[in-house]
């Protein structure tokens, strides 16, 4: 079965272009393209596609408030984000929004699909650039391990960690090669960290992280 899409980005060049590369690809089926948020949530309450791939900046309702939207209201329609420059302020909000995955506008062909696949399929996909920025951002962060959100939340430093790189937007592989441990101990610390706060997926995670405080300036 063919992976549904929805495609929406305000330059017309820009999504025409996108459009045409996904009809391409094998296993992808563009169901609408639409040049602002507005347009795309109509096309999703209308299509019900698999995936929306939008782009961060857009008038009227910018690719923030339309993931949100969608993730809210259509929460079967996951969301691939679209940004021109990988240090965009709004990747962040983004993330926080319910993005699966990011892509910078030069992403080939094999890069996008993949990325709509994954997030087809729960799992997020960055950009290297993206990632980056990501990383970078959530770096120089002040994050938050004194003993009142330690006994608050019941987590330890360690997993506290590994919950902020998740909220990064890094897999376990990635976790496990920034702080230097197997996959599989980054593993035993997503269960218990997924256990501690009842948290039921990733998506989730990003949202606990952001609201205790633990992406905060």
């Amino acid at each position: 079965m063919n992976l549904r899409v929805v495609v929406a980005d305000d330059q017309m060049v820009v999504r025409e272009g996108l459009v045409t590369l996904l009809r391409l690809l094998p296993g992808v089926e563009v169901v609408g393209a639409a040049a602002d948020g507005i347009e795309a949530l109509a096309l999703i309450a209308e299509q019900r596609p698999d995936v929306l791939l939008v782009d961060l900046r857009m008038p009227r309702c910018d690719g923030v408030e339309t993931t949100r939207r969608t993730r809210t209201d259509y929460p079967d329609t996951e969301v691939v984000v679209l940004t021109t420059y990988a240090d965009d302020d709004s990747v962040l909000a983004a993330l926080q929004a319910g993005a699966r995955g990011f892509l910078t506008k030069d992403a080939d062909g094999e890069a996008i699909v993949r990325a709509l696949h994954a997030a087809a399929a729960g799992q997020s996909t960055v950009d290297g650039e993206v990632q980056r920025r990501l990383v970078e951002a959530a770096t120089r962060m002040h994050l938050t391990l004194g003993r009142q959100v330690e006994q608050a939340e019941g987590l330890t430093h360690r997993e506290l960690e590994v919950l902020r790189l998740i909220a990064a937007g890094l897999s376990n592989a990635e976790i496990a090669r920034m702080l230097v441990v197997t996959e599989a101990t980054v593993k035993t610390h997503v269960n218990h960290l997924f256990a501690k706060a009842e948290l039921r997926d990733r998506a989730q995670a990003v949202a606990y992280a952001y609201r205790i405080g633990l992406m905060q300036d």
